[in-house]
């Protein structure tokens, strides 16, 4: 606690002598938090950058895996206009890093220490040939179940923790007339799910085929059970999934229409918008098979090289490093905080769980960059994953065709 405090105390020497220098500056900041657990986090950084004088352009792009954003983003670019400041995702930041448009953070990260805080696995999208150019703000788990405590309580009562209790699980809540799982047909929604899926086949399989892009892996017989699985999870989901947002998602399990939601943390957001209580009104569990394993994404503001004087995007990225910023946002958001040294006195029982199962995964060598959200391997690669797993969940193709095509695709990908 000493050295938080050391830290924070050092983080806001920095901020004040970046803002005495502050005058009528702004950040235009490009992102895609739009969902209502979601805005109100992000209004934590915008009101915290607006009592230190520097005003908030908002440039919302809806969509929830930011592919959307990204569009405008280089519409933005090639026009010679970057905003200031824009959400990221991992390889996207390493992209736009090599391509020399963002800007050098490196005096505010040695000021306030953030190469001693911020885990490896994060510093490896954060820096760029030795110099940070993002601050992460937060580190999301993707590999969650969200279930209605009601609708489990109707079904047994006991949380799966294997895939035939799942099955047996959602089973029961077919047969008690609501939609057992919960989902919005959108490419990367699947690919949430199908991480989750190949993660619970092992550490091994998950390295192999997601981050090593191993064709045997890709292609062979456990790919093919993957496939499988996914099409079991296809039954459960209600004719009216395509196209739905993942907070639409969210609020069907929130209201009771339907079990359970697969997506990461970032939904524990809408529950507690709604005012619900974690294992009073909903259940939070890691996927059944993956618990003592995490699949993350980190959220990270990069800033672009706008031409100018950067001491606004400094101070926009001191705030999003301070350690009571990055707890009180993380509380909203459902993430868990970017600094290892942020307590989880205000965190509830998902968000400790979740701080948890983060340190016990990143000591046991079992935290894995997830393949839906751009953290383990290029665009590229995810892009073609996704074609084949949305695909496949929409009946276009067999299991084992499944299997060969991302063997093949992630081929043509590379």
């Amino acid at each position: 606690m000493k050295r938080a405090f050391g830290l924070m105390a050092t983080s806001a020497l920095v901020a004040m002598s970046f803002a005495a220098n502050v005058q009528a500056q702004n950040v235009e900041v490009l992102h895609w938090w739009t969902s209502g657990g979601e805005a109100a986090a992000l209004n934590v950084l915008k009101q915290d950058l607006e009592s230190k004088g520097i005003s908030w352009q908002d440039m919302p792009v809806a969509g929830g895996g930011g592919e959307a954003a990204m569009t405008v983003l280089r519409a933005r670019v090639t026009a010679g206009n970057a905003p200031t400041a824009v959400q990221m995702l991992g390889f996207d930041i390493q992209d736009w890093a090599n391509e020399g448009a963002l800007g050098n953070l490196n005096d505010v990260a040695a000021a306030e220490g953030w190469d001693d805080v911020v885990p490896g696995a994060l510093q490896n999208f954060s820096k760029n040939g030795g110099n940070w150019v993002a601050a992460p703000v937060n580190v999301h788990s993707t590999n969650w179940v969200w279930i209605n405590k009601a609708a489990l309580d109707a079904a047994g009562g006991k949380a799966p923790t294997t895939w035939d209790e799942l099955v047996a699980v959602m089973d029961a809540m077919k047969a008690n007339g609501i939609t057992p799982l919960g989902h919005g047909g959108q490419a990367w929604q699947e690919a949430t799910i199908f991480d989750a899926v190949v993660l619970s086949m092992g550490n091994d399989f998950y390295q192999a085929s997601m981050i090593d892009l191993d064709p045997d892996a890709l292609g062979g017989d456990t790919m093919v059970e993957v496939f499988d699985r996914m099409a079991k999870l296809r039954s459960y989901v209600d004719d009216n999934f395509s196209g739905r947002d993942w907070n639409l998602a969210s609020a069907m399990v929130i209201n009771g229409e339907a079990g359970m939601q697969m997506m990461g943390d970032w939904a524990k957001g809408e529950f507690l918008k709604a005012g619900q209580v974690a294992e009073e009104d909903f259940v939070c569990i890691r996927f059944p098979g993956t618990q003592g394993s995490v699949t993350f994404n980190s959220d990270q503001f990069a800033m672009f090289d706008v031409g100018m004087d950067n001491d606004s995007q400094k101070q926009m990225a001191s705030s999003v490093m301070n350690p009571t910023f990055q707890s009180a946002f993380n509380v909203v958001k459902g993430s868990v905080p970017a600094r290892t040294d942020v307590p989880n006195d205000d965190f509830g029982y998902c968000g400790k769980k979740g701080m948890a199962d983060l340190a016990e995964a990143n000591a046991n060598g079992s935290l894995f960059g997830s393949m839906a959200h751009g953290h383990a391997a290029p665009a590229s690669v995810k892009n073609a994953v996704y074609d084949v797993v949305t695909a496949h969940f929409n009946g276009e193709m067999s299991s084992e065709e499944a299997a060969e095509e991302l063997a093949a695709a992630v081929a043509d990908a590379m």
